[in-house]
């Protein structure tokens, strides 16, 4: 067995993977793989229980309407869990769908009304005849690094006080088109309307979700030294 490993969760990937989201973990693992350190997925769906202490990485992807009354319908039963594992710090990918069924509620086009779990506090309108889409670059202001990916969403995302944008628009339309702001971090958790997937594209980010990670699971082991000798990628 490996000395280290990180168990990852990727929530509905039956139901909630329209834009190729399984991707991200495609990335993080080969990125782990460089570094000596397993990475063992399980899918957790309709009808499984969450348990908030058997996994180091969360991954929600994003999917069509119906899919998502679906989860939402479900989701409930986990959200006691969810929660416990996002307030305890642990990281966490939400993708369109993934990170807007996180906050209060989102409409769907037609005006229906979906609520989400409220592990946090964005809430997402509707554009009831038109999308954002196309290709989008941001910054994040902390880091300094550059983010780019596809959009293609219908939602109106506005996020909270105790949240942040993952970054500020360079190019494209964002969480709502209007704030200047994409995707959002709480916490350890990254919530993003980038399809594609973003962390194949964006190795830079991949390699700082990966450092969360394992500095939470490991914190005597000195990952940032590790990382820093590996080059990200886009792929």
């Amino acid at each position: 067995m490996a000395e280290f490993q990180l168990n990852t969760a990727h929530l509905y990937a039956d139901l909630m993977n329209t834009y190729g989201d399984y991707g991200n973990l495609v990335a993080l693992r080969y990125y782990a793989k460089q570094m000596g350190v397993a990475f063992q997925t399980t899918t957790v769906s309709i009808g499984d229980q969450f348990d908030a202490d058997a996994y180091d990485f969360v991954l929600f992807g994003g999917g069509q309407d119906y899919e998502e009354q679906v989860v939402a319908a479900d989701l409930p039963t986990k959200a006691t869990a969810i929660k416990q594992y996002i307030e305890a710090d642990g990281p966490f990918l939400g993708v369109c769908g993934g990170f807007q069924l996180l906050g209060e509620y989102f409409l769907l086009a037609d005006g229906t009304r979906v609520e989400g779990i409220s592990a946090m506090h964005h809430y997402t309108l509707n554009q009831p005849h038109s999308r954002f889409t196309g290709n989008v670059q941001i910054k994040n202001e902390e880091t300094g690094q550059i983010y780019n990916g596809f959009e293609n969403h219908q939602g109106r995302t506005f996020i909270a006080d105790d949240e942040r944008p993952l970054g500020t628009i360079i190019q494209g339309n964002g969480n709502n088109g209007e704030d200047g702001g994409e995707g959002l971090i709480y916490k350890n958790v990254f919530g993003t309307y980038f399809h594609g997937p973003v962390l194949t594209r964006n190795g830079n980010l991949a390699l700082r979700i990966l450092q969360i990670a394992l500095e939470r699971k490991y914190p005597a082991v000195d990952w940032a030294s590790q990382i820093t000798k590996i080059e990200p990628e886009s792929f």
